[in-house]
């Protein structure tokens, strides 16, 4: 009787397991990225708001910026509204990551790092970075020279990691101004930042103490959205590829920054 009730008891679970194993097999898939955000109608995207001429706020207040106005145009594109969420820069990758934002769109830099955590589109913008360093400043010349001299980034930044390569004692500043406000004031000897926002800076603080030492090759700017996004990266691909082809970008670029920096140099 008792080897009787093992049989039973074995067929019973084979057929549990083979129940489960259609479960498994049939149940509904979590439905894509693009799906997910039809449904929600919004595309929230992450960047700083503090960042000339990328993304920032202008004398009335306004959210603006080459980013800002690509954002619209991207989630227009994908038939969605845009829903920016400023917040600092250490937050702006990390909030994709945990999927508060769907994307971010804030001169962020392909690196072969961030690819393995992220889902990257297509580059739109090709930069230029520069080190800075004060007016009267003769020791620096490149970056090489930070060798145990103090430099201003944001955590985190492909500039801080330029900057810690070389061997700088970082000081982790929130964002350029404060960056540049400190190197002013003499409390750090350099920073790196993307040219085209240092050139705006230099333009708007004519009297500003500082001098570009080096410009160097830049970054491939590029749209972070969460790894497995695979089809809402497709799609901001396509609109990318069309707002490059009918000038948009190019217009936007030399809007923003008085040249075209769409094409790879």
């Amino acid at each position: 009787m008792k080897k009787k009730w093992i049989i039973v008891t074995a067929v019973i679970l084979v057929l549990a397991a083979a129940a489960a194993g259609i479960w498994f097999a049939t149940r509904p898939k979590t439905e894509d990225a693009m799906t997910a955000l039809g449904k929600k109608g919004t595309l929230a995207i992450a960047m700083e708001g503090t960042w000339e001429p990328w993304t920032y706020r202008d004398q009335d207040g306004n959210l603006t910026g080459f980013d800002v106005e690509l954002g619209r145009l991207v989630a227009e594109g994908l038939g969605l509204k845009a829903d920016f969420r400023e917040m600092a820069w250490e937050k702006v990758l990390e909030s994709v990551e945990n999927g508060s934002c769907d994307i971010a769109i804030n001169c962020i830099g392909y690196t072969e790092e961030r690819a393995q955590k992220y889902a990257f589109t297509d580059p739109y913008l090709y930069t230029e970075a520069a080190l800075v360093v004060r007016s009267d400043e003769n020791e620096i010349s490149a970056v090489k020279d930070l060798k145990g001299r103090k430099a201003a980034n944001a955590r985190g930044s492909t500039y801080a990691q330029r900057s810690e390569a070389a061997g700088a004692l970082m000081e982790y500043v929130d964002g350029m101004e404060e960056a540049l406000q400190m190197l002013q004031e003499g409390r750090v000897d350099a920073t790196i930042n993307s040219k085209d926002s240092l050139d705006k800076y230099m333009e708007e603080h004519p009297d500003a103490n500082i001098r570009l030492a080096q410009i160097m090759l830049g970054e491939k700017v590029v749209i972070p959205a969460q790894k497995g996004s695979d089809t809402l990266v497709a799609a901001i691909n396509d609109v990318l590829a069309k707002l490059k082809e009918d000038g948009t970008l190019k217009a936007l670029s030399e809007k923003y920054f008085g040249t075209d920096l769409t094409e790879e140099p």
